[in-house]
């Protein structure tokens, strides 16, 4: 399995928040944002600069997946 950068994973987040920004007076972020603001937390709290694909859950993999696939096509 390949590693994701800590970059890489910032990238994911913006560009999901960007396609469905924050809504609501709570400004909740859209569910691949969430899921994939986790394991970029992790990172950061862990002081680490990669993480492994097979340790996203199934939410965060999904939109890890379909942001490398809709990335790929612009």
């Amino acid at each position: 399995m390949s590693d994701i950068s800590i970059h890489e994973l910032e990238a994911a987040i913006n560009f999901w928040r960007a396609r469905s920004p924050s809504s609501g007076d709570e400004l909740v972020l859209c569910k691949e944002a969430s899921a994939l603001s986790k394991p970029y937390a992790l990172l950061i709290v862990q002081r680490r600069q990669t993480l492994s694909l097979d340790r996203l859950d199934a939410v965060a993999r999904q939109a890890w997946e379909s942001y490398v696939r809709l990335n790929n096509s612009l």
